[in-house]
């Protein structure tokens, strides 16, 4: 039964690391019986992507954040410099107070570059209790898994095609676009990540 609660929470998430996801929880189970009980109730990932991105998991009404640091968003957004060299924002936001914790700039962001931003906004701040997300690669890699596991933070993924599941982070990133990134022309990144700074 906990395996089938944690494949409709985790819909991307095949047997082994489901297995791994039931060791954290304290089951005492190989991962050859984790496989068994897998295909025996169903649960395989479905290789190709359905033709309409519609999510397997009902997904359950998230109560508004009460205080500071207790759910956090975060989102990534494109733009590019003066040369047309495209780049990448990793924006995060307290929920609470609305809040932007960082907005890091990079050409090519990974699953380490955003532990690395979170670690210096825990360094600040101390960690929230979860953090929205959608289900970019970035965000469910396994070092992104680890930092959150370690830190007892819930990643809330938001459905496929939704982003309405993390609206806060979405109209950030609106009027991000609308102040900062439509009114100045980036020379470099140093140049965008000092303005975006400010």
């Amino acid at each position: 039964m906990r395996l089938r609660e944690l494949a409709t929470i985790r819909v991307r998430y095949g047997y082994r690391r489901l297995h791994i996801l039931l060791l954290r929880e304290g089951w005492c189970v190989n991962h050859k019986l984790v496989y068994l009980l897998y295909c025996e109730e169903g649960l395989q990932m479905w290789l190709k992507t359905p033709r309409r991105n519609k999510s397997c998991a009902v997904r359950r009404e998230c109560s508004p954040a009460q205080q500071s640091n207790e759910t956090w968003s975060m989102d990534f957004m494109a733009d590019q410099l003066f040369n047309g060299q495209r780049f990448r924002l990793l924006t995060l936001v307290d929920n609470f107070s609305r809040e932007s914790l960082v907005i890091q700039v990079g050409t090519r962001l990974t699953g380490d570059d955003v532990v690395a931003a979170l670690d210096r906004v825990k360094a600040a701040r101390g960690c929230p209790q979860s953090i929205r997300v959608d289900n970019g690669p970035e965000f469910i890699s396994k070092s992104l898994d680890w930092w959150a596991y370690f830190n007892n933070v819930t990643l809330d993924f938001s459905r496929l095609g939704k982003p309405t599941d993390n609206a806060f982070i979405e109209s950030f990133n609106g009027r991000l676009r609308q102040e900062c990134l439509n009114q100045h022309w980036f020379l470099s990144l140093e140049d965008a990540q000092e303005k975006l700074d400010s």
